[in-house]
Formats: structure tokens, sequence, C-alpha cells
């Protein structure tokens, strides 16, 4: 566990040693704060019951566009850029196995992506407090935007990862996790086919991650919904370990 631990060590290091990582963090908190503009906006002109979680990760597109646009960025560089500066073969021949080197890379990769999001919920906090209002922001439902955030994140960093296993460049890397991530939202979007077609619905809702951060955001944790997010996860970190694999024997 040392060496494991060292590595994901490595990886919020050059992580935070690196301008692309705060770039990261200042591009997706000025969307998040347009998104909390355009949500106060809404409040004050229109009254509603629905959670302030719901109204900001689910009916507004800039928690997907943020989403959409981070995962690539902070996976981009975690295979690629090691093959573009050489050190891929060092860290291959080090006496680390296959599936540390994957879940510590996957693991740094996911607590900055969960750091990056924390000065967003401090502010809703703060506007919690400010306005005096217990109601204002349901801790409920704030846990299971959490959470919602930690699945669908897990899910479109895994990818990223697998992306960047592929290449050595880190554009054709983004690009890649970039289009899977736009093809798995564009998947949850579907117009409404009547009753005929409840079950076929029935299963599209399993697959829908738009539909899974709906009820995260309320509060609601889904046990169909975690499975899902933890199999996609755990299917493309094992694609990963596979293309880590053949590419350490050739």
């Amino acid at each position: 566990m040392g060496v494991f631990f060292a590595l994901v060590r490595r990886e919020l290091g050059i992580a935070f040693n690196a301008l692309t990582g705060y770039v990261v963090v200042s591009f997706s908190l000025l969307l998040a704060g347009g998104g909390l503009m355009d949500l106060m906006v809404r409040l004050n002109s229109d009254r509603t019951d629905a959670p302030i979680t719901e109204m900001f990760f689910s009916e507004g597109l800039i928690f997907w566009l943020i989403l959409i646009l981070m995962t690539p960025v902070i996976t981009m560089r975690s295979f690629a850029a090691e093959k573009a500066l050489g050190t891929y073969e060092s860290l291959m021949t080090a006496p680390v196995g296959d599936w540390q080197v994957v879940l510590a890379k996957f693991t740094g990769a996911f607590l900055f992506f969960l750091l990056s999001w924390l000065p967003m919920f401090g502010v809703l906090l703060g506007l919690r407090q400010v306005s005096g209002q217990a109601e204002f922001l349901d801790p409920l439902a704030l846990s299971g935007s959490l959470l919602g955030i930690a699945f669908v994140g897990g899910t479109y960093l895994s990818a990223g990862l697998f992306a960047s296993s592929l290449t050595r460049s880190q554009i054709i890397a983004a690009m890649t996790s970039l289009l899977i991530g736009i093809g798995v939202w564009a998947s949850s979007l579907r117009p409404d086919t009547g009753a005929s077609s409840e079950r076929w619905g029935r299963i599209l809702d399993h697959i829908s991650v738009t539909h899974h951060m709906v009820d995260f955001a309320r509060g609601m944790i889904d046990g169909r919904a975690v499975v899902f997010h933890l199999s996609v996860t755990i299917f493309f970190l094992f694609l990963t370990h596979r293309v880590v694999e053949m590419r350490r024997w050739k």
C-alpha cells in the first residue's frame, strides 16, 4: 500500500504543481459562478419547491458543461504525458503492479476532481448562512449531490483515463475523452415516446446519467444508479489495465 499512496501523492503533486490544474479549477468555478447567478435570478422571479441543488445540478446545462470539459483535461496527461516525456517506460519497469499504476492514477484524478468542487459547495453553504433560511440548502439534498458528483465524475474520469492510455498525445486523449463524455450525456436525452414504450423508457432511465443526477440532487440514493456507475467505472478501468498490460509486454 505504501507504493500505491506514493503514486497517488505523485499524481496530486503533478496536478497542483502544473498550471493546467489551476486553470481547470478557475474555469470550472467561473462557469459554476455564472450558473449560480442565473439560479439566483430564477429564484427571485419564480417560487419553486425544488431543492436548489436539483435546480443547479440537474435542470441547467452548466453542471454538465463543467463535467464534460473538466474531466478530459484532468485525465489527458495521466498516461499520454508519461509516454511523451519518456517516463512511461521507467514507471512500467518499476517494481509496481499494473493495477497499482491504474488505480493510483484514477485515485489521484478523482481526488483532484472532488477538491475542485469544494469551493462551489462552500459558496452554497455561505449563501445559506447569509440568507438565514435553513431550507435554502437541504442537508440531505446536498449529501446526495456530493455522492452524485462522485459517482458521475468517477464514470467520466475512468473513461478519460482509458482514452489517455491509448495514445501519447494529450490532445488526442482529451478529444477522445470529450467525445465519450458527450456520447454518454447525449444518450441520456430522449423524446417522450408515450406509454407504449414505457418499458424501453425505464431501460433508458437506468443508463441515463442526467436521470441519475436528478435523483441524487433530490437526496434520493437509488441503488441501481450506484451499481450502474460503479460498473461503468470498473469496466473502463479494466480496459485501461488491459491496454497498460499489453504495452508493458511489447
